[in-house]
This record gives structure tokens, sequence and C-alpha cells, in this order.
């Protein structure tokens, strides 16, 4: 690459244990940015990796040390971590999010750098032709609804990680100093002309996925309730009538009690709606704590990671 002046375009990748997938990643990656005449670079997070990622890394910054640069994590703060890490320390005035295993081809950066280029500040991608399990796919389907009916945030597809951003966008994610909050969502509600593109999703190159179940679940409902107060106005709303109910039923069973006289044959009934009512307040209890827990995190001052060595040539 032999284009000049400041950085222009800045790729964005998290790693944690991606060695089967790095060699054929960069293979592809490094001739599509070659080919788009901007100069750029390349932030990898090492997130705490245990296989042999970060030898492939350095061997990688070796090879291109113009344009790789790589932040090693001294352990793992997962991807969230990871991707804030890089976008404190890009350089470019376009920033483009990437996976490392190869589900979303690099060929298609270029059709999100044509988005941005007509004036867009944020381009989502969307999967095409999804290559997930049905239940992922179906998963994905209903999360998608649940968050459309509860936040303004419109997004077709929330589990793409495809994303460009204007460097403004970057600088305002940066200074929210967001600990859980999805960041596809997070820039969406900065963007003053937010856009989508389809791009292509491949099966994994190798390996296995490394989100779990948990971890899903838990993304999206950091989703939910990082964005709306809507869960807990629901559940009111709901508390509201089981009160009312409550309050009805109670009379009935008076009523019935001087009208009929003593019952037993509605003693597990009674039991039943208890039973119901004590769940009921489990959920509520643990959505409150839910959004108290997610303030404890903005206010405390622990390190939100720690950088074991930051690898780059400087310019």
């Amino acid at each position: 690459m032999n284009v000049s002046g400041p950085v222009q375009l800045s790729i964005v990748i998290p790693v944690y244990n991606e060695e089967l997938n790095l060699p054929t990643l960069f293979a592809r990656l490094y001739p599509v940015l070659d080919g788009l005449g901007r100069r750029y670079e390349i932030l990898f997070t090492n997130d705490g990796s245990h296989d042999r990622s970060i030898e492939l890394l350095r061997a990688q910054h070796t090879k291109r040390p113009d344009v790789t640069r790589i932040i090693d994590f001294n352990a793992n703060y997962g991807q969230h971590m990871a991707i804030m890490a890089a976008f404190e320390r890009v350089q470019g005035d376009v920033i483009v999010t990437l996976d490392a295993d190869l589900q979303n081809p690099p060929e298609d950066i270029p059709a999100l750098l044509e988005r941005i280029d007509a004036g867009h500040d944020y381009v989502g991608g969307f999967r095409l032709k999804r290559h997930d399990s049905f239940f992922r796919t179906y998963a994905s389907k209903v999360i998608n609804g649940v968050r459309a009916a509860t936040t303004n945030i419109r997004m077709t597809d929330q589990g793409c990680m495809l994303r460009a951003y204007k460097r403004p966008i970057i600088e305002a994610i940066v200074r929210s100093g967001a600990i859980n909050t999805f960041i596809p969502a997070l820039a969406y509600s900065f963007s003053s002309n937010p856009t989508e593109v389809g791009v292509h999703h491949e099966e994994r190159h190798a390996g296995v996925s490394n989100y779990s179940f948990y971890k899903l679940v838990r993304l999206n409902f950091d989703l939910i309730t990082g964005f709306s107060l809507a869960p807990l106005q629901l559940f009111t709303l709901f508390a509201m009538a089981c009160s009312a109910g409550s309050f009805v039923l109670v009379l009935v069973l008076a009523a019935r009690r001087l009208i009929i006289g003593p019952e037993e044959g509605g003693l597990f009934t009674l039991f039943g709606i208890l039973f119901f009512l004590i769940s009921v307040t489990m959920v509520g209890i643990g959505l409150i704590g839910e959004y108290v827990g997610r303030t404890y995190q903005v206010v405390r001052t622990r390190q939100r990671y720690i950088v074991k060595e930051m690898i780059e040539t400087k310019s």
C-alpha cells in the first residue's frame, strides 16, 4: 500500500481463540483493503486467547507492520471491551467492525464504505442468507421483535458484526463510558443519518462459536434494559392488573363465604394463585436488580480492562 496522508479507514477485529481462522482472514482481508486506494489500519484486540492467536497476530504484524496494530489483553474481558479498547485507539475517519470467524466476508466492506461516502454516518449490515442453526436463527427473530417493541432502535439484524461508523459516532460511544451496552444500538442512538445494507453470511470457517446460550441471552437482555424502561413499565402495569384481580378475588371469596359458608375445595386454588403472585414478585425483584446492577457498574471506578502489550509500529 503506497497511499500517503492521514489514516482514512480503521478496521476493528476482536480475537478470541481464532488461530484456525486467522490465516484465512489475513489472506482475504488485506488484499481487499489494499485495493480500496485508502490509507488504512487494522486493530486486532487479542481478548485473552488461550491458543496461538497472539503468535499469529505477531507474525502478521512483522509481515505488515505499516497497517497492523495489536492490543493484547492480559485476560478475557469479552467482545464489548475488546471493541471499546480499539475504539479508544483508532486513527481513521471511518471505522469498520468485523468478526474474525469470517462469517461476514471482508469482501463486503466496500459496500459499507459506499454508503458512508454517500453521506451516512452509520451503516449496519444485515445478513441476506444466514448459515446458522434453526435455534439461533429463530431466537434472533424473536429477540429482534422484542427489541423493536420495547425500544426506538430500528435494526434489521442486530447480530451482524459487519458495520461501519464515522469517527464522531465512535467518539460519542467512547465518551459515553458504556460498560455493557450493545455497541451497534448505542451507535444508532447517536446517529443522525443511519442506514443498512445487505451483506453475505458464510458458515464459520473453522472452530466453534465463542458465544454460549447464556452469552446470547445476556447480550440481548443488556440491549433491552440498556435502552428502554419498557420492561419496568410493563411489569408495573402487570402488577397493577394483578392487584386489581386479587382485590376482585377477595371480594368474590368474601361474598361466597357469607352466602354459601366455609369451603375447603378452593384451598389449592388459592395456593396456586399465591405461588403465581410470589413468582411474579420474584421476577420483578430480579428486573429491578438488573437496572440497579447496571447503575452500579457505571458508577464504580474499577478499571475496565488491562492491556498487557500494545504491538504497533510508530509512524
